[in-house]
């Protein structure tokens, strides 16, 4: 199994609002950069580290990320991260113009030497209102767009395009993306939809923003919907995401990480959205013994326990998060986890990485 290292690039700070969109007047420039330059200074740590992946995502209008354009942080980190695939989960397909994608990724996986991975996505619902566009539109707008990226990759002669939705009197992209006949496609197969549609066009499987049962009843459909198609998936061509942190002990890894199970919570907020659990922390008091109990006894109540059952958290001491991850890839043949990691502070989120590679990554590797 391959570890993949996710950020939504969050803007760190502990009075950063929720919600979408959020009010520019909350908005500081030196936190945005002290944010963006902690995330290349993380992506980086992951490739030295040995992580395989770190990838990056597109948001607009939030601080739960500072990359409404991945392509200009992918951009940065093709000259950070040296040796680690690169993956882009999106573009969002439908609110950008396809041909202006396919020139990015091209461009991008020239700079890299062919380490780009493209996630191809529909986007969240309230990303159609950033640029316009009409949602109810959405997966019509991708498929298009997405046989018109390929094309563009793929096609050695200028050609013209006439559909629905898009209309190019000649298309011939320079650069060429360096990766033959072009860089490993990965969409979410949330839908059994989708998981039909990627299964027939041999594309690759992704699960974010859910949970093992679920994401093991839409593989069950794009597997069946492949061997229909004459071919069996990979586990490399699986992807899933979860939220992760990693202590030398549980009890340590819980308590640090109740307030922020959410992955898409910018690092810093401290509200988990759960006023049980929000009460029960500020009782607690944010460090010392006292705090670590009654943080394990939140996990032991509830939420956090029902989010590691899922699958949606990895949290523990090594051991507890190796064999939290070997339960994952037995339940869904995913060969791909992507992590998101949440800690309360940078240091605890770096040692994290650091027991992560050094202590379940080799082994991880092994399953």
């Amino acid at each position: 199994m391959r570890a993949a290292l996710f950020s939504m690039v969050p803007y760190e700070s502990p009075t950063a609002a929720r919600g979408w969109p959020v009010a520019a007047s909350d908005y500081a420039p030196e936190i945005a950069q002290a944010s963006m330059d902690r995330a290349l200074e993380f992506f980086e740590l992951a490739d030295e580290a040995g992580f395989d992946w770190v990838s990056v995502a597109e948001h607009h209008y939030a601080p739960a990320s500072l990359t409404p354009n991945p392509m200009v942080m992918a951009a940065a980190l093709t000259q950070r991260v040296r040796r680690a695939r690169i993956a882009l989960l999106g573009a969002n397909l439908p609110i950008q113009n396809p041909i202006r994608v396919a020139e990015e990724l091209a461009m991008l996986d020239t700079l890299s030497g062919g380490r780009i991975v493209a996630g191809l996505l529909r986007g969240t619902s309230n990303e159609y209102v950033t640029y316009g566009v009409n949602p109810a539109e959405s997966r019509e707008r991708f498929i298009e767009a997405l046989e018109l990226v390929v094309r563009a990759w793929t096609e050695p002669e200028p050609f013209g395009w006439l559909g629905r939705f898009y209309e190019y009197r000649a298309i011939s992209i320079w650069p060429r993306p360096v990766q033959i006949p072009h860089p490993p496609i990965f969409i979410s197969i949330s839908s059994a939809e989708m998981a039909e549609f990627a299964a027939a066009r041999r594309l690759n499987a992704g699960l974010a923003v859910t949970n093992v049962p679920r994401a093991r009843e839409s593989l069950a459909v794009y597997r069946e919907a492949a061997r229909r198609h004459g071919w069996e998936p990979s586990p490399e061509q699986v992807l899933y995401r979860a939220a992760i942190h990693v202590a030398e002990r549980d009890e340590q890894a819980w308590e640090e990480c109740a307030p922020f199970a959410d992955p898409s919570r910018p690092v810093g907020a401290l509200s988990t959205a759960n006023p049980a659990i929000d009460e029960a922390v500020a009782r607690a008091g944010y460090y010392g013994r006292e705090g670590e109990r009654q943080r394990a006894r939140i996990y032991a109540a509830g939420e956090l326990r029902e989010r590691i059952e899922t699958g949606q958290l990895l949290a523990g001491s090594p051991a507890t998060v190796l064999a939290q991850a070997e339960a994952i890839g037995r339940e869904l043949g995913a060969g791909i986890l992507e992590l998101a990691f949440i800690a309360p502070r940078p240091d605890s989120r770096r040692r994290a990485v650091e027991l992560f590679a050094s202590e379940v990554l080799p082994r991880l590797r092994e399953l």
